[in-house]
């Protein structure tokens, strides 16, 4: 059921005062609304966890440079739930990082209107609600398979080039030609339910004719998921994608590290994930040719041929009144500033590895996964995301996809679950 916006218990949030301190792990603290020293405070939430060192150390040189003393927080929680605490308290930040839906849901009452500010200009991927802009994007994101190029050409011998496979049958008969060439197992699989559920099985949505239609459908309860095409086409590759996979035989146990360590040394090829998964990657010793290709499928739709994504996380300001004038023109100052001077491109690019949702940002430094989106989103090959699922969807149909994939339910159960989570499911206001 749809949780109640304020019913939710306060998660403590991690805090670092960053005028204070040297860009060190974050500290578990309760919010306030400045930090020490003089000079206007602001607050800002982020929700990306693999780049919050590198926040804390951008907020303490932003706040030595400009003198604007700034805290960042994160929180383990779900966005939604972790916003609610703050509303509920009349405790808001000055800047939150939050997802798409958050800023329809939160935008016509919390978030300031931004449609004159420079930025707007350079992006196709601003949120509008009500005909005001209200969310900033912070990046592109977008989903699709991981592959390892440099150890799929060390066995078969020749250039890989993604768009010879995004046919199901074609994918296939590569991955025997590896196995055949020693690579054992060439797969890996995300066994977390978020990327089971809010990711892949996402794409079973986000690929229908009309998305939003669909979604209703399984809201009443009227959906035949067992014989949709694409639920059938997409579960068709996760079947190839099981038979190879390293952990095949404990594959609810495979650790997520260990999956992208074995990507990024090309002991396995592919593996299903997104562009952020580099900020993992990149800690080990990653082949030199690597990238994302689409999901392959036997299909005639052209779906085949594009990445899922969009905007990802978006900045909106908050509106309310306990912010003074300097507060809200320090934080406007602070998103025209990552848009507008080099060295916020750069700490959006270099530092945090994100693939910039503006046209006037230099992106020659990307890493190999946030090149192939900024490449396929170029191309103009992204299908949109659906920003409308109900918070507790990835938890429920992640589970039921994990029973799945661990072989302790069929296809025909798998789709029951999903359909019967759906219409047990008050749907979501947007």
């Amino acid at each position: 059921m749809k949780k109640k916006f304020l019913s939710i218990a306060l998660t403590a949030a991690m805090v670092v005062s960053l005028a204070a301190c040297g860009g060190s792990s974050a500290d578990t603290g309760s919010a306030s609304g400045s930090s020490s020293g003089g000079g206007t405070a602001i607050t800002i939430f982020n929700s990306k966890s693999e780049i919050q060192d590198q926040f804390v150390e951008l907020a303490e040189e932003y706040t030595k440079e400009k003198g604007v003393n700034v805290e960042v927080y994160y929180s383990s929680d779900t966005v939604a739930a972790h916003m609610a605490t703050k509303y509920a308290a009349n405790d808001p930040y000055t800047i939150s990082m939050v997802d798409a839906k958050d800023i329809y849901s939160l935008g016509p009452e919390h978030a300031l209107d931004l449609s004159d500010q420079d930025w707007v200009k350079n992006t196709d991927y601003a949120i509008s609600v009500d005909g005001q802009v209200k969310g900033f994007p912070v990046c592109i994101e977008a989903r699709g398979i991981m592959y390892n190029a440099t150890a799929i050409e060390a066995i078969t011998g020749e250039e890989f080039n993604p768009d010879d496979y995004k046919t199901l049958d074609a994918f296939t008969a590569l991955l025997d030609k590896l196995v055949a060439g020693g690579m054992a197992a060439p797969v890996g699989i995300m066994k977390e339910d978020w990327s089971l559920a809010a990711h892949y099985f996402q794409e079973i949505y986000e690929e229908q004719d009309d998305p939003e239609a669909f979604i209703q459908s399984l809201y009443a309860g009227t959906a035949d998921l067992a014989n949709n095409q694409k639920f059938n086409d997409m579960m068709d590759t996760f079947d190839v994608l099981m038979k190879y996979n390293y952990a095949a035989g404990q594959p609810v146990a495979a650790e997520r590290e260990v999956s992208e360590q074995k990507l990024a040394e090309g002991e396995i090829a592919f593996m299903f994930g997104g562009n952020w998964d580099w900020s993992l990657i990149k800690d080990f010793d990653p082949a030199e040719k690597m990238g994302m290709m689409p999901v392959p499928q036997n299909t005639t739709d052209g779906s085949n041929e594009k990445l899922v994504g969009g905007g990802s996380k978006y900045f909106f300001i908050d509106s309310a009144s306990t912010l003074s004038a300097e507060q809200v023109q320090a934080a406007k100052d602070f998103l025209n500033w990552l848009v507008s001077d080099e060295a916020g491109n750069k700490f959006l690019t270099e530092r945090c590895a994100l693939v910039p949702a503006f046209s006037n940002i230099n992106a020659d430094a990307l890493d190999p996964l946030s090149f192939s989106v900024k490449s396929y989103a170029d191309a103009g090959k992204l299908i949109d995301n659906y920003n409308y699922d109900p918070d507790d969807h990835y938890s429920k149909v992640g589970a039921s996809m994990q029973k799945y994939l661990a072989g302790q339910i069929d296809r025909a159960g798998f789709a029951a679950e999903v359909e019967s989570y759906w219409s047990s499911t008050t749907p979501v206001e947007h």
